[in-house]
């Protein structure tokens, strides 16, 4: 691509200004940097503003043709690099219709017929955004599948849960793995919503007020994809809460893929040994020959900086802004775009990881009984076969596992004598819930740990992503 240098130019702006821009202004104006990107949307959007302009009769239909192919011509060029974009002509759609003019002549001049840079960039960003909550959807929908796999797999292998990352009590693999698939779940329903009610066409708004001329409004927003045009002129070209609303669940989807990234850097370690990271996604030393490092879940856990940091800008450019467009607007193309490309990148990346991942189901199950895991059991059992209050219960329960730890061995290890010397009540039957395969199965209640409400979850998720249920 070639940089055109700046003319004297003021063509844009018309007769209003006698003199060209200033060089810092020119500079601080232009964002065909970064809004280039929408060339895409800008042409299908112009394209069917032509095809309308002539259905209603306010351009002919050879102009409107001439329009149409040229555009065609336009993308094909910017999609070769062969585009020679310009800082001159500010951003996207001046850059597109001065190429325009020069391959169709006069016609060109008729595309911006009824029409605003400010319902056009509306327009051209929307469908963007638009875009990527159907990417992010398809990524999530994959992650989702990862980790459902990775949950069918170990249903039954035991491991620890913890609370402050304290050894709490024993749940599943598959337990772990599908609170994620409801997590992300969540997520992927964010961006559905976000996409349903930012599907309205904001073109056919013009600068702010709408326009003298007989348009057809539903039918630009039907060949663009939209449910219908909005309802306010003023609403249509100022506001930018579906950027908004993308970020806000690209944040809240970024820290779910946070948590989990940093759950694999600590199991990955030689300390927990709970997984092995694949090749394809770890780095090695450049001095430490044994060091196998999960840089792509650590860069993972560190993109929710960059999306959040995105969101609170935009946040920030909109908050203050009287209606209906200002030039502050400007800067809300480029955190978006960054957003969507780290967190469609993190997506890709996590799916990627937990598709290659390995878990050590015997150092899992060795960790799972670990720490007193089965401490609430016996309590639950004092409460339901010895028949002692709960508070009373937990307070036995508290004094066996200090005299285990002081001894130096796990609860299951005491010998009936000892934990009969601080409740008589206690028998061999204690025994039966010590186990920590014992624990997680006893875990029925909906929602649980037992497997057999892990392999019900996994098979309600697996039909619900092939369209066979809710």
């Amino acid at each position: 691509m070639t940089e055109q240098p700046a003319n004297t130019a003021n063509q844009m702006w018309g007769g209003r200004f006698a003199a060209g821009p200033d060089a810092i202004m020119e500079a601080i104006n232009a964002s065909i940097g970064f809004d280039r990107r929408l060339y895409a949307q800008d042409i299908r959007g112009s394209r069917a503003h032509a095809a309308m302009l002539a259905a209603q009769g306010i351009i002919s239909t050879s102009d409107a043709e001439a329009i149409g192919k040229g555009l065609l011509t336009v993308l094909s060029e910017i999609e070769a690099g062969d585009f020679p974009f310009s800082t001159a002509l500010e951003d996207i759609h001046m850059n597109v219709e001065s190429r325009l003019k020069e391959i169709v002549g006069e016609p060109a001049g008729r595309l911006h017929t009824a029409r605003s840079r400010n319902d056009q960039v509306a327009t051209d960003f929307r469908l963007w955004v638009r875009d990527q909550c159907d990417a992010a959807i398809s990524g999530l929908d994959a992650l989702i599948r990862a980790a459902l796999s990775q949950a069918e797999a170990g249903a039954d292998w035991v491991m620890p849960g913890f609370t402050h990352l304290q050894t709490a009590q024993p749940v599943t693999w598959g337990h772990h793995m599908m609170a994620y698939v409801e997590m992300f779940a969540r997520d992927l329903s964010r961006f559905q919503d976000a996409r349903r009610r930012m599907n309205e066409s904001p073109l056919g708004a013009a600068a702010l007020a709408g326009t003298g001329f007989d348009i057809d409004r539903e039918a630009t927003a039907q060949a663009l994809g939209f449910d219908r045009p909005m309802a306010n002129s003023l609403d249509a070209v100022s506001d930018r809460d579906f950027a908004l609303e993308f970020l806000s669940s690209a944040a809240i989807c970024a820290v779910h893929l946070s948590r989990l990234a940093e759950e694999l850097v600590i199991w990955s370690s030689a300390q927990f040994r709970f997984v092995t990271m694949s090749d394809r996604f770890s780095t090695g030393s450049s001095i430490m020959p044994q060091k196998k490092n999960p840089d792509a879940a650590e860069l993972i856990r560190a993109k929710i900086g960059r999306i959040l940091g995105a969101a609170v800008a935009l946040f920030v450019v909109m908050k203050g802004l009287p209606l209906a467009y200002s030039k502050d607007m400007q800067e809300d193309k480029e955190q978006v775009f960054d957003a969507a490309d780290n967190l469609m990148l993190a997506l890709a990346a996590m799916e990627g990881m937990l598709s290659d991942l390995s878990a050590n189901r015997d150092r899992l199950e060795a960790a799972a009984g670990a720490g007193f895991s089965t401490a609430t059991d016996l309590a639950d059992w004092l409460v339901r076969e010895a028949g002692l209050p709960f508070r009373d219960a937990h307070h036995a329960t508290g004094a066996l596992v200090a005299m285990a730890e002081q001894a130096g061995v796990d609860l299951p290890d005491l010998t009936l004598e000892q934990m009969q010397s601080v409740n008589p009540a206690i028998t061999e039957d204690i025994y039966n819930v010590l186990g920590v395969h014992n624990s997680v199965a006893s875990r029925t209640s909906y929602g649980g740990t037992a497997p057999a409400q892990v392999r019900a979850q996994i098979a309600r998720w697996q039909k619900k992503l092939n369209g066979e249920g809710a």
